[in-house]
């Protein structure tokens, strides 16, 4: 084990030492001083593993098999980490198309948040939110000045409509109805995020799915729709 010890730094060592000597030259054996760099610490730790596999007296198949085992499941997080982005828009898809209303793509622009919706079957855009915490299944409706709530919504959102009285008109592309305004604490989607945002709770039985209305998707720095789909930039 002393052995390999001072092996393994006599080769770091003189990695580190090349590149000293290299390093107005910008690069050591017409390798870049990073990817030498990079060589010489997978060099030694390729060391380790072997010294340690042939201490272990296992015959050579066994060794070879585990060796490839670990190189095999080392190139899949590397694959996974460089495409965890793929991965993740992958996930996406395959969520909205099981979950109506889930983002179809959630991304940054310019360091801000966005999030792509896919258009329904009944040729509207659905938004899976959060209301306080709640998710909340809604319509994106440009025609409803408030984002407004159904009675059950509005009570797993922690609003009790039993409380609250439904004297504001509101008009969605529904028709007219009747609401009460409230406060929320958050209201959300993917990574666009709102607090203290006024809403209104519809009027039990009157509306038949919660809306997205403008006060959240005027918000926005900006949206538009491409073709079935409709990307919400914070």
């Amino acid at each position: 084990m002393n052995r390999l010890f001072w092996l393994t730094m006599v080769v770091i060592g003189a990695g580190l030492l090349l590149l000293m000597l290299n390093d107005s030259a910008g690069s050591t054996f017409g390798v870049e001083n990073y990817d030498f760099s990079r060589l010489v610490w997978l060099g030694a730790f390729a060391m380790l593993i072997g010294a340690g596999l042939l201490r272990s007296g296992r015959p050579l198949g066994a060794m070879a098999r585990n060796l490839g085992l670990w190189v095999a499941i080392v190139l899949a997080l590397i694959a996974g980490y460089q495409y965890r982005y793929e991965l993740q828009d992958f996930a996406s898809r395959v969520t909205a198309g099981l979950v109506p209303g889930s983002p179809l793509a959630l991304g940054v622009e310019d360091g801000h948040a966005t999030v792509t919706l896919d258009k329904a079957d009944n040729g509207h855009f659905e938004a899976r939110i959060t209301v306080n915490g709640a998710p909340v299944r809604t319509v994106v409706d440009t025609g409803a000045t408030s984002t407004v709530l159904t009675a059950e919504d509005a009570l797993a959102a922690g609003f009790n409509s039993a409380a609250l009285n439904f004297t504001i008109p509101v008009s969605t592309a529904n028709g007219m109805t009747r609401a009460a305004a409230v406060k929320t604490n958050q209201v959300a989607i993917g990574g666009i995020v709102r607090k203290d945002m006024p809403i209104m709770i519809a009027a039990p039985g009157t509306l038949g799915q919660s809306l997205l209305g403008m006060n959240f998707i005027g918000s926005l720095s900006g949206f538009d729709v491409r073709g079935d789909r409709m990307v919400l930039r914070d």
